[in-house]
């Protein structure tokens, strides 16, 4: 009988998923509305701009602005990183869809956070279907890269402490940072929340990212060949997440114009070192079918490659 996840459906599948945040991603951008507010204050006191037309009615002008930048940079980098990668796992390349899980990873993030952040509204329903097709994607990813076997898939050329401390230092960022804004607003008569009833990014950052982030650094030191693929794969993550957030605070600083050079600044070196830890993983990887070997020598993806 015919395995349920073959390479090309998988492939599909990614395509599916590129095609559904392309169009979410290009919603947020060209239909966001003409940009007029409304002074509103929140049950807590808080009094903040909330925007009154687009897809993201009903949401505070700085987390419109932000999510505006974010659309961008998954517009016109995320989305067509993982059609490329969809195209390598058609050809059943272990680098190609050890890139499709991590893009997978972005997405399932993004949309889950964006569909249990944005006010509720037309994008609701688009949110939750990306979410799930990109879960789906992932499982579908992982069962293709399991089947084909995880050991002796990397040499010893694999980035091991360098991943690892660039992972674990990120984690203790985010938690530093967290930690404060939470004790901040905790503190606080009126907390920051921008409209907000809780901080859902917060709350994803530490209940899921930093536990992952630390789980995958540990077992790649330990050289688990689980660890070593994750590791592989999460860096894709990684990469295009910092690259994103960058993106989100430069859209901000532009609407907004307060100042937020230094965490950009931050989260792009972020994703530079993310890229170059990457390359030197994909570098690492054992090529065992044609379309690995065609991915090591694509111009295109080629930090994928090595």
């Amino acid at each position: 009988m015919r395995p349920l996840v073959t390479p090309r459906r998988a492939a599909a599948w990614c395509a599916l998923v590129a095609v559904l945040a392309g169009l979410a991603a290009a919603l947020g951008v060209f239909a966001r509305g003409d940009g007029a507010f409304a002074t509103v204050t929140s049950a807590r006191g808080e009094t903040y701009d909330v925007a009154t037309t687009g897809v993201y009615a009903n949401n505070a002008m700085q987390l419109v602005a932000e999510g505006v930048g974010w659309d961008v940079f998954t517009l016109l980098v995320a989305v067509p990183a993982l059609a490329v990668a969809a195209w390598f796992v058609a050809g059943s390349s272990f680098r190609g869809t050890l890139a499709a899980a991590g893009m997978l990873g972005y997405f399932s993030y993004l949309h889950l956070e964006y569909a249990v952040t944005w006010a509720f509204g037309p994008m609701f329903v688009l949110f939750v279907a990306i979410l799930a097709a990109s879960l789906v994607g992932l499982v579908g990813a992982t069962v293709l890269l399991a089947r084909n076997g995880l050991a002796d898939r990397f040499d010893d050329r694999f980035p091991r402490r360098a991943w690892a401390a660039l992972s674990i230092g990120m984690s203790l960022m985010l938690v530093v940072l967290w930690a404060a804004r939470i004790a901040d607003a905790l503190a606080a008569a009126v907390p920051s929340l921008h409209g907000e009833t809780t901080m859902t990014v917060q709350a994803l950052d530490l209940g899921l990212v930093v536990p992952i982030s630390l789980l995958i650094a540990v077992a790649a030191l330990r050289r688990e060949p689980a660890g070593l693929v994750a590791a592989a794969a999460f860096a894709v993550t990684f990469v295009t997440m910092s690259a994103a957030i960058a993106s989100m605070m430069v859209s901000s600083w532009i609407v907004t114009g307060v100042s937020a050079l230094p965490p950009i600044l931050v989260f792009s070196a972020a994703s530079l070192a993310g890229l170059w830890v990457a390359r030197r993983m994909y570098g690492s990887a054992t090529a065992r079918s044609a379309g690995d070997e065609a991915l090591s020598r694509a111009p295109v993806p080629r930090v994928l490659a090595g």
